[in-house]
This record gives structure tokens, sequence and C-alpha cells, in this order.
């Protein structure tokens, strides 16, 4: 009988345990903005769940975006609970979210300054500084940076140290006896570019590479979902490492500054002397050396490690899909035969003739999501399509969403680069590097540099995967675990 009195007092409380996490808990999230919004605010959000107390959804996101997880299972698990609204509530990185996919909703944020201010969490936050790009003018900002890496006439500037750089680097590798980490060495190729553009011959080798591995350091913190200075925290680690890059890099902008100040005729040299030189309408100086270093440390970070993720998997879909190979070797072998003999590398209207590669470049862009995932927030409540995004609440420009929606793009899954062949998305279809004044000021860089990569590596080398079946880890960038270890042979006609 006291066996029987014990097995119902424990079924009892298992019973009420289990309501007690699943019946409130669970929900504890929605009656907290519930009451918080109003009943009617929140009867006026889009559908979705706010998830558990503090953690919100993070367990589901960081599920998703694990070492072999599938970061499209966010998407697909929403539309397949509340059906395809393309709007949706949640809770990520400590903060009520309202997740967009619509084209015309990511386009209208983009654009809407006014009401949909720029914001990331806090790891991005925190790393890039108190006076980062966040709280810097970016309409300047924007002209100073976009202007010289964008146009013809701008980018042909780069050619040939882009070139030269490419042509030394497969040099090297085609030479290594064992494979190479590509993904590694075109971090280090991207980086060396982009130090180059906005720095100028400021450091050495050696000093290039020390940099390189700290920036690596920081992005493995970056869009953490546990953004803690505590020991043994990837965050910690990337707090340190920043500390490095400025120690190394903000000596270089103090002597820039007063070579610059010495001598005002001067001619700018690269992009850190265009910031350093600025002026408002008063002629004073806009941005003191801390602000310029914030403004370096994110730009680098994005100029190479976007450009470098974009080349890995550009080279990894050309390679798996010999259609595609076969029709973009072509192309490269077409641009070969028609240039003049007395001409040496590749020049801006070459670039230009590049039709299929750029349809591959775009395919890539559209299907591996180098960002995922850009961030606003409500600077008020704004009604969208009949719903409210609530003041204050973040906003994730959900791009991969956007991406893989098979009413956009069918067979979303499958790499076709002929799916461009006179196909012009509608604003907001296409979105890799965002949109407005916030549109990726390096988008022609990057492409720039992915196209002379793979001319040379089309022409002049074979390359195989070892592991071309590798997981991937997904944050921030989806990248094989093996960082894409690949034989690269020389061939012997080039």
């Amino acid at each position: 009988m006291e066996i029987l009195n014990n097995f119902w007092a424990l079924l009892g409380a298992s019973i009420g345990l289990y309501f007690f996490v699943f019946g409130f808990l669970r929900n504890f999230n929605e009656l907290w903005y519930f009451l918080r919004l109003g009943g009617k605010i929140y009867n006026a959000l889009p559908p979705g769940h706010m998830g558990w107390p503090l953690l919100g959804s993070s367990l589901s996101f960081y599920k998703a975006f694990k070492i072999g997880g599938d970061p499209n299972s966010i998407i697909n698990h929403l539309v397949s609970r509340y059906g395809r609204v393309r709007m949706y509530k949640s809770h990520l990185y400590g903060s009520p979210v309202i997740i967009v996919t619509d084209p015309e909703v990511c386009r209208r944020v983009y654009l809407d300054d006014e009401r949909f201010k720029l914001s990331y969490p806090k790891s991005v936050n925190i790393l890039q500084g108190d006076r980062s790009l966040l709280k810097i003018d970016y309409k300047i900002v924007h002209r100073l940076m976009a202007a010289p890496i964008n146009g013809s006439e701008a980018l042909s500037k780069y050619m040939g140290f882009i070139e030269e750089a490419v042509v030394k680097g497969l040099e090297e590798w085609g030479s290594v006896k064992g494979p190479v980490e590509l993904l590694l060495e075109f971090k280090r190729l991207t980086f060396k570019v982009i130090t180059g553009v906005f720095l100028g011959p400021a450091f050495t080798d050696s000093e290039i590479a020390q940099l390189e591995n700290l920036y690596a350091e920081i992005g493995l913190a970056i869009l953490s979902i546990f953004p803690y200075d505590l020991p043994g925290f990837s965050y910690r680690r990337a707090l340190k490492a920043r500390s490095k890059v400025e120690n190394i890099v903000r000596p270089v902008i103090e002597r820039r500054r007063r070579i610059l100040e010495e001598n005002e005729e001067l001619e700018e040299t690269c992009q850190m002397d265009a910031v350093i030189k600025a002026t408002d309408k008063n002629g004073e100086k806009i941005f003191n050396d801390n602000a310029i270093f914030c403004m370096l440390l994110g730009l680098l970070y994005a100029g190479y490690h976007t450009s470098a993720h974009g080349a890995q998997w550009t080279m990894v879909h050309v390679s798996e899909n010999p259609d595609v190979y076969q029709k973009a070797k072509e192309e490269q072998e077409m641009i070969i035969k028609q240039r003049p003999s007395t001409q040496k590398g590749l020049n801006f209207k070459e670039i230009k003739q590049m039709k299929y590669a750029t349809k591959v470049i775009n395919e890539m862009l559209r299907l591996n999501n180098i960002v995922f995932t850009t961030f606003r927030v409500a600077t008020t409540d704004v009604n969208v399509n009949g719903y409210i995004i609530p003041k204050g609440w973040a906003v994730p420009i959900w791009n991969r969403g956007v991406h893989m929606d098979p009413e956009i793009y069918q067979n979303p899954l499958e790499f076709d680069p002929s799916r461009w062949d006179n196909y012009v998305p509608k604003p907001g279809e296409f979105i890799p590097f965002g949109l407005g004044s916030r549109y990726c000021p390096g988008n022609e860089l990057a492409r720039l540099e992915i196209c002379i990569l793979l001319h040379h590596f089309l022409l002049g080398y074979r390359w195989e995967r070892v592991n071309p079946k590798a997981p991937l880890s997904n944050i921030p960038v989806p990248a094989p675990v093996d960082n894409c270890l690949t034989k690269i042979t020389k061939l012997q006609s080039y």
C-alpha cells in the first residue's frame, strides 16, 4: 500500500512538474510580453513563439547552426507551424525579434532609416567598440568607403595588386605536395588585399599574418549565443584578440595622421588617408583615431571574411558541377583567345565580359548565404502588412529565408547558374549585400576578387577536395570543418 501511495505521489509530482515546465515556463515569455505590450498590440504581432525564459529560442538557433546542423530548418519550422506568412515573432540573442523573409518587407526595412535603425547583437556591438560604425554618421562613411572601391575606374586601380597576389598565392598552393586548407589560404589572400586597399603598405607579411589570426579569433565570437566575458568563453578570447589588434593598428593610424598633418599636399595612398583627412562643412576633422580604428575593425573583418568564404564556395560549386565547370572554363579561354598578344594580365573590360562567371557568383551568394541575416531595430511601433512591429524590437532581415523560398526560386537547394539567364529579381528578392544606405560598400571588390581567382584557377590549375562530404560549421558563416582541404595541381600547359 505504501509503495502504491509513493507511486501515485511520484506520478502526481511528475505531472505537476511537466505542466510547470511546459505549461508555465515554456510560455512565460509569451505572458511577459503580453503584459508588457498590452493585449491589443500583442495580439497584432505576427505568429510565432517567444521561447523559454532568458534563453528564448536560442537553443533552437544553436541546434540549427551547430556543426552538421541545418540553418534552413529555422524558417522551415516556422513555415510548417504557422504558414508562409514571412513574418514571425521570436526571441533571439536576449531580445524579442520579428523575423522577416518577405522580399517587399525586407526592402522596406532596409530602406526606412527613420523607423528601422541598424542594430546588432551584443557580441558584434562590443567587439566593434563604443565608437563603432553604429554610432558614426554612416552616410559619410559609406561615401568615403564605397566610392573608391566601386565602379570600373576605381576598381581598375587595384586589379594589378589583386591579380599579383592571386598568382603568387596559386603558385605557392600548387607547389605544396599535400593538400592545403583552401579556406584558410583564401582568408590570408583576401586579408592581404583588404589591408592593402584600406591601410596601404603599412604592414609586413608577418604582421598581416598576425592580424589575420587575431581576426579569426574574433570571428569565432561573432553572433555568439553566449556573449559573456567569462573564462573559457570564446567571447573573452575575442575581446583579448580585439585588444591586440588595436595595439597593432592604432600606432599605424596615429603615425599616418602625423604624416598627413605635416604635409597637407601629400596624396592619399589608401582608404585610411581619406578618412583621416575627411572634414565637415566647417572644415573640422570628422573622425578621431578611436573612431577610425573602430571603423576599420569592422570593415576589415567584413572585407576579407565574406570574400574568402565566397571564393571558397564558388570553387566548390564549380568543381562539383561538371557542366558549370566546362562553361566557366570556356568563357575564360575565350577571353584569353581575344586578348591582344601584347597584353599582360587581366583588365577591367575582360572582367565585364565574364557573364557566366557573374551568374555563378550570384548563384553562390543565393545558395550559401554568406551573410544569413542583418539586423535592424524599430524606433517606433510600425504596422507592416497588418502586423505590428513594436518599438525597440529587433528585426532580423533573414536573407537566407528569402533566397531559399521555393515560391521565389524554384528548387532552391540546387546550384543552378542558369536560373539567372534573363532573370532580374524583384526588389528585395536578392539581397546578399543588403539595400539602401547600408548597402555593402565592398560588394564589387568582392566580386572582382572572385572573378580573378576563378580566371586563374580554371586556366592553370586542377583542384580536388579531400573530404567533399565534410560537415559544415555554420557560425558565423557556412564552412567545411576541414577548411575545405584541397589538393591543388598546376597544369603543365599554364
